[in-house]
């Protein structure tokens, strides 16, 4: 069985609990200190630091939500000062406004060092040579895995996104043995093999890390037959940390997620705990961050904690993959996506109503988004130049508000079914494609 650090990885229940509680308790003293945000919260409670008195004391400090992190855009949750953030993180925003995180120096090796105990989780060493193709930039797939693997002393092969001939080229020539992207640029480039008389013997792949975007069993199945390899599961959050919060073992029953780092609680609707095995909302504390620290942060991802033992021998929990959220967040090709994002956007292009609907699908395995937008026809010209130059406006600004490539089609007037956002304004194709 392969570890990266066997001791903490292994610990007993007992001393994990006492560790857990001795770093939730500095957390929950720095925060109160440091960011006014969580001390105006905790003072209007009652609440010091020294209330913490056990691991059940977590129910008595507040949720932190991600609208929270927009209203105090772009630094108000950092807990150390500006010259400390040695990088700063994004992901996009509902209302034009991203969710910012930013790392001190030891926050990026702890990272790093958490990325390395992932890969090591899923049999990667370093005689390894790991293939990135997850983006490299704000978006903390492609850096984050990148420094996990030099800290793991493996060969890493930073081939970002994009250019799938290219990445296949890469990936035979440099006899890549692991493959970490989206769940559905993996079949991608699976179909590029395929249709270009490549064999499974052309590839030393074994394994793949997937992750930044729900993909289910079946999925798992085909990227496996496709490629050879086994298939396994990542997960993070940019607000958290980025990938590696948690990660799924050869046994393929769970992710294991790293306790000493991140203190994870399953609550139902009204945010009350529930019992480990029973389904409800993930919430995470970071326990071991500087620069960013969160209290009960509100994922809205949908899961339940596993306590029984592993085979792997890890006697961290494990939470079940992730299929639904609770929230509208659409995530496409590992990119978040919001209807009040795209409202924010088309609200701004003179031409256009403020009636739209996205429709997104599965194209050769990748997946697209369309966004059909109504027509003012008072505000614009009707000739085909006018609409040409509408369509590429829309389409450019939509792509960068969303950072995310998608097509524009405009619609007439009183054309979109008017209704409630979730019901009438999204048409996800991509579960009959699966």
């Amino acid at each position: 069985m392969s570890y990266w650090q066997h001791d903490i990885e292994c610990i007993s229940r007992d001393a994990l609990k006492e560790l857990q509680l001795e770093k939730l308790r500095k957390t929950v003293s720095k925060v109160y200190e440091s960011v006014p945000f969580y001390r105006e919260i905790l003072k209007s409670r009652g609440l010091v630091p020294q209330d913490i008195r056990s691991l059940d004391d977590i129910s008595l400090l507040p949720f932190t939500e991600k609208d929270d992190l927009r209203d105090n855009y772009p630094f108000g949750f950092f807990a150390v000062g500006q010259e400390s953030i040695i990088r700063i993180h994004a992901s996009s925003g509902t209302t034009g406004k991203p969710t910012v995180s930013g790392y001190t120096a030891r926050d990026i090796s702890r990272w790093a060092d958490l990325m390395a105990r992932n890969l090591s989780c899923a049999g990667i060493s370093r005689f390894s040579v790991v293939h990135v193709a997850y983006g490299y930039g704000l978006f903390t797939g492609g850096l984050g895995v990148h420094y996990g693997v030099e800290k793991l002393g493996a060969s890493v092969i930073p081939a970002s996104g994009g250019n799938t001939a290219r990445q296949v080229q890469l990936m035979r020539d440099f006899h890549a043995t692991a493959l970490c992207c989206t769940p559905s640029y993996a079949l991608n480039l699976a179909d590029h093999m395929s249709q270009n008389g490549y064999a499974a013997d052309d590839f030393k792949l074994k394994v793949g890390i997937f992750g930044a975007e729900p993909w289910a069993d079946g999925m798992r199945k085909h990227i496996e037959e496709s490629l050879n390899i086994k298939a396994l599961d990542i997960y993070g959050l940019t607000e958290i940390m980025g990938p590696g919060v948690a990660m799924e073992c050869p046994e393929q029953n769970g992710l294991h997620i790293w306790e000493d780092a991140f203190y994870p609680e399953i609550v139902d609707e009204n945010g009350n705990p529930l019992p480990d095995g029973e389904e409800g909302e993930l919430v995470i504390t970071t326990i071991d961050k500087e620069g960013m620290p969160l209290l009960r942060y509100r994922t809205h991802d949908i899961t339940s904690l596993v306590s029984e033992p592993c085979a792997c021998g890890r006697t961290h929990r494990k939470i079940k993959r992730v299929k639904m959220r609770t929230d509208d967040m659409l995530v496409i090709r590992g990119v978040n996506v919001y209807p009040s994002q795209v409202e924010f956007v088309l609200a701004q292009i003179e031409g256009i109503r403020p009636q739209f609907r996205l429709v997104v699908d599965r194209v050769d395995n990748l997946d697209t988004l369309l966004v059909e937008v109504e027509l003012d026809n008072k505000l614009i010209g009707d000739t085909v130049k006018d609409l040409e130059r509408l369509q590429g406006e829309a389409k450019r600004k939509l792509s960068e508000g969303l950072l995310l490539r998608c097509d524009v089609k405009l619609m007439p007037t009183g054309s979109l079914t008017r209704g409630e956002v979730k019901a009438k304004r999204i048409m996800d194709l991509r579960d009959k494609r699966n």
